[in-house]
């Protein structure tokens, strides 16, 4: 599931922080070009580096900024929750086609 689904989760993650910038003004091309980006690197540091991923998001939000406050608000929003459920729900299904 975290590899078979986990490319429509990331997609739909692109898609989410390119429909944010271009809430915040972004042209839509530009927006998607920059999340895409960001997606690339932040995983190309995560398998380059060999650290935790909760290392390198502690290490990137600064005391009372802008990054913080938007994990923080990823948080509230059930962010990680939704993200591990998308994973079991799918595990789940796959077994249950399995069956059949």
């Amino acid at each position: 599931a975290v590899s078979g689904c986990g490319p429509a989760f990331v997609y739909m993650f692109i898609e989410a922080l390119a429909d944010g910038g271009v809430e915040c003004g972004l042209p839509r091309d530009k927006a998607l070009l920059y999340a895409a980006q960001t997606l690339y690197g932040a995983s190309k540091l995560v398998l380059e580096s060999k650290k935790h991923p909760g290392e390198l998001k502690d290490a990137v939000c600064s005391p009372g900024g802008t990054t913080i406050a938007g994990v923080h608000a990823l948080e509230t929003g059930g962010f990680r929750n939704c993200a591990m459920n998308a994973v079991c729900k799918a595990h789940q299904k796959t077994k249950e086609l399995g069956k059949k």
